[in-house]
Parts: structure tokens; C-alpha cells; sequence
């Protein structure tokens, strides 16, 4: 590539805040959940480079060749790569996007072909734009690239209250917050230049099952703790895990929940029934992962951002661990107190309506 920018190019990251940020100078956009992507096209010549700087064109051929339809010829683009299904993306089919089989990825790009969202301009011909302020990037990417064939151009707005509008109702379009970034700023590759607001919320979940941690002896530290919700019929579902504890904190947990350790009855060790189980074998784990069963009796509150697939749903995310519950019932912690987003259409989030669906 003679392109004054070659992969691998680490892209511009942001650092999470609570709040949207007031103020003159910072452009709003959505946060979409996809895979972020930055495009280097040199003529005939276009790669699809990862957050980690890795490839991924054959994955994405579909939107390998709709971006060599619609890009300019000679251009450096940042942007995310988006399936969506209805009018909701849908993170599960993008993930399943990439599998090693070159059959199965022809297939999928004609089942769930990706669309890509640019949001900044790195560089145009010779021209390299990283020292060019936000509001002048953005700027030039509205004149240089015309949205249509699978290629997209994400709203962006000045105005805080548009801003905390989106952040409400493109939740039920699958996106997940709000993106800020400052209007003078140049783009900082690899460096959390940009804020990102995402949606945090509260669970009540049953504790029923444990992963020791993967650097110490079995039985000493706890790695993560398996969390199940009940269903309507009072199933009780894998719905995630909770980890990132401090290594006295994970000691500690050993020691208070290794009596709960069970090779008895428990209902993930009976048959499956459609129940959600931990440790399954997927694309991604070709074995079923070692996990101990814990006696269902206890009760913690995490944080999550959002769930993903279909019912039952599993936390899209870690939990992040908040405090014990010995006030709650196991039988108690249901799917019910999941939120729910309003619905919406990613269509008109594209077209930065705000509107509900």
C-alpha cells in the first residue's frame, strides 16, 4: 500500500464516564455495538484491520467488496462493522461471522451480511488528517463519502440534550451509549482521547456455580462465580459470571463458598432441558469448560451494561460485583428484572431520528 497510513494502526480509544459531558466543545455520536474497523483502501487494494491491528477480510468479504463500490480510492477510514436483524442489531450473528470454515463464511455473508459505520476520516490520498481537529474531520468525511450499498455514516450532534435523547432510545436499536468526542482534538491513535457513556444496571443473581482461579492450585482461589436467573417456569438459567476480584478477595472467597461446593443435586448437573449451562462447547471452546457446582443459596448484586441473545438472555458483559444479598431468596432472582429497552430501528438511527419506534 502507498497509502500515507498502512495497517496495523492502532485506533483512537475512550475512557468510561457516568455522564454525558456538557459543553462547546465536544461532538456526540452513538455507540454501536459491532467490531471496530479501520478500512485502508489504495485502489484495488482495501484491508479490514481490527482493534488489535488484525485482519479481516476474509471474514467480512461482503463488506470487503461493497466498501471497494463506495469508498474513495485512496482513503483511511475508522469506523465499526455492524450486522443487523429486523431493525436491531444483533452482536450474536456478528460474532458468528468469524468461524475458520471459508463455507461457512460464504454462507453467513449472504445470511448476515455485514454493513459498515464510518465515524472519522485518518486520511485521504497523500493527505494525513490526524492533527486535523475532530469538527474538521467529520467535516470532510460528510463531503467525501456518500452513505448507501452496506456503507454508512453515523449521526453526530453538538447538542448534549440530542445526545442524552439518543443515549435513551437507540438502546432498543441494540446500540449501547453515547460516544463523545473533543471538537479540537486531533485523532490519538491508541490513546482514550474520546468518553463513552453505557448503560449500567442492577441484578439480583443466584450464585451457583465457581471457576478456580487459573494461576493457583484448585480449591485456593476463586477465578470467577457462575450466576444463574430463574425463568417464568422457575428454570434456572446460566446468565453469566463475575470476576476481577483482588487476589486476598478471591482467598477469602474460597474459603467462604468451598462448603457450598456440591457433586450432588443441582440443576445444572441434570439434563439440559433448553436450560442455559455453563462451560458449553462453542465455536470458540472445542471442550466443555471445568467449573465447580455451588449449592444455590446464595445471593449477590452485580452491575451489567446490557444482555444479548434470545430468551433466555445472558449478560452481554461481565457483571461487576456490587454487594451480597443474604436479604434475597434465591427462588426470587428472575429474568424479570432484566431492563428492557424501549424497541427502535436502526434505520432511524442512521438517520439520527429520534422518535420511538
Amino acid at each position: 500500500m502507498a497509502l500515507p497510513l498502512t495497517p496495523p494502526l492502532q485506533p483512537m480509544l475512550a475512557t468510561a464516564v457516568d455522564e454525558i459531558p456538557t459543553g462547546s466543545d465536544w461532538v456526540y455520536e452513538p455507540k454501536w455495538d459491532g467490531y471496530r474497523c479501520l478500512v485502508f483502501r489504495d485502489g484495488d487494494d482495501l484491508v479490514l484491520q481490527s482493534r488489535s491491528g488484525k485482519p479481516l477480510n476474509r471474514y467480512f468479504p461482503e463488506a470487503v467488496a461493497a466498501l471497494a463500490r463506495t469508498l474513495p480510492r485512496r482513503v483511511v477510514v475508522d469506523g465499526e462493522l455492524v450486522v443487523a436483524k429486523g431493525d436491531k442489531l444483533d452482536f450474536d450473528a456478528l460474532t458468528e461471522r468469524i468461524h475458520p470454515a471459508a463455507s461457512r463464511v460464504r454462507l453467513l455473508s449472504e445470511l448476515t451480511p455485514a454493513s459498515f459505520v464510518a465515524f472519522d476520516l485518518l486520511a485521504v490520498d497523500d493527505e494525513v488528517l490526524l492533527d486535523r481537529s475532530c469538527a474538521e474531520r467529520r467535516a470532510r468525511l460528510e463531503a467525501l463519502v456518500s452513505p448507501g450499498d452496506s456503507l454508512h455514516l453515523t449521526p453526530a450532534t453538538a447538542d448534549p440534550a440530542l445526545a442524552r435523547q439518543w443515549f435513551e432510545l437507540f438502546e432498543g436499536a441494540g446500540l449501547d451509549g453515547v460516544i463523545g468526542k473533543p471538537a479540537s482534538a486531533g485523532y490519538s491513535p491508541g490513546k482514550r482521547t474520546m468518553i463513552k457513556v453505557k448503560h449500567a444496571r442492577t441484578a439480583d443473581c443466584v450464585v451457583a456455580g465457581l471457576r478456580w482461579h487459573k494461576d493457583t492450585e484448585p480449591g485456593t482461589a476463586v477465578g470467577s462465580l457462575l450466576l444463574g436467573l430463574h425463568d417464568e417456569r422457575g428454570v434456572l438459567h446460566h446468565v453469566g459470571v463475575v470476576g476481577s476480584f483482588k487476589a486476598a478477595e478471591r482467598r477469602a472467597l474460597a474459603q467462604e463458598l468451598g462448603g457450598l461446593a456440591t457433586d450432588g443435586e443441582h440443576p445444572w448437573l441434570v439434563e439440559p432441558d433448553g436450560r442455559r449451562l455453563p462451560g458449553e462447547v462453542n465455536r470458540w471452546r472445542g471442550k466443555h469448560a471445568d467449573w465447580v457446582a455451588l449449592r444455590p443459596e446464595r445471593v449477590l448484586e452485580i452491575a451489567y451494561t446490557q444482555t444479548e441473545g434470545a430468551a433466555p438472555a445472558r449478560l452481554r458483559h461481565n457483571g461487576q460485583f456490587r454487594r451480597w444479598r443474604p436479604d434475597r431468596d434465591p427462588a426470587s432472582c428472575c429474568y424479570d428484572q432484566l431492563d428492557q429497552p424501549a424497541r427502535y430501528d436502526v434505520e432511524s438511527v442512521l438517520r439520527g431520528e429520534v422518535r420511538p419506534a
